[in-house]
């Protein structure tokens, strides 16, 4: 409580007791109640959003500077513009949260994500369910007509399998290699891809949660035409 002293002395008189200046700790409490309730607002709001929003979100926030605070990468204006065309998109918007979309300083990455409400693959299986081939379908007819290079990557979460000789590593390579033969389906032709990799659980789009559904996906990497 901050208390505030004034003494007043007049001659020939003894000294008067100090006089306090009351209220000023209610100001204080006031501004706590605030950032209080302010506080308890905000955890309210979080504990609405869906795993799925929140994995989109923490994706965005992924790039670290050395001392470990987020910074914002450089994205070329051709990344820029790439990433509003891909936007604009019917077929992917359709898709909502199974669609990921992020400009990066070599390109734009478009994530297919697993969801409980729209599972991409077979349980345990490189195997796409029907909205799966669906999903990868769509992303072939958006991205057939570009003259971009492609990677494609699989991905799993950190669940373990039980099947011998056959680990998350084969896992993931089956899955990009399932959506390499979609897409070429689809019209992109093969002399467009750089590399079909299985990356695993080894990048999570959560790093604080990798038995996440959204990690089990096929991440579609759109490279600029021209290199940063």
């Amino acid at each position: 409580m901050a208390t505030a002293m004034t003494p007043r002395n007049r001659a020939g008189r003894m000294p008067a007791i100090p006089s306090r200046k009351m209220g000023t700790w209610k100001m204080a409490y006031a501004d706590f109640l605030t950032a209080l309730m302010a506080f308890f607002m905000l955890m309210w709001l979080v504990s609405g959003v869906s795993p799925e929003s929140r994995a989109a979100i923490a994706s965005k926030f992924k790039t670290q500077s050395a001392a470990g605070a987020a910074v914002l990468p450089r994205v070329p204006d051709e990344a820029a513009e790439l990433l509003s065309l891909l936007k604009l998109s019917e077929t992917l918007s359709q898709a909502g949260d199974s669609v990921i979309l992020t400009a990066e300083p070599d390109g734009v990455r478009l994530d297919l994500v697993d969801t409980s409400g729209r599972p991409l693959f077979e349980s345990a299986s490189g195997a796409l369910t029907a909205e799966g081939r669906a999903l990868v379908s769509a992303a072939a007819a958006t991205l057939a007509p570009l003259p971009n290079a492609l990677s494609i990557e699989g991905h799993t979460d950190a669940f373990g399998l039980v099947k011998a000789g056959y680990s998350n590593w084969e896992l993931s390579s089956d899955r990009a290699n399932e959506a390499r033969r979609l897409l070429e389906a689809g019209g992109v032709t093969s002399d467009r891809l750089l590399a079909v990799t299985g990356l695993s659980d080894t990048q999570p789009l959560d790093a604080g949660q990798p038995h996440l559904a959204q990690n089990r996906r096929i991440s579609l990497k759109v490279h600029l035409i021209t290199q940063p």
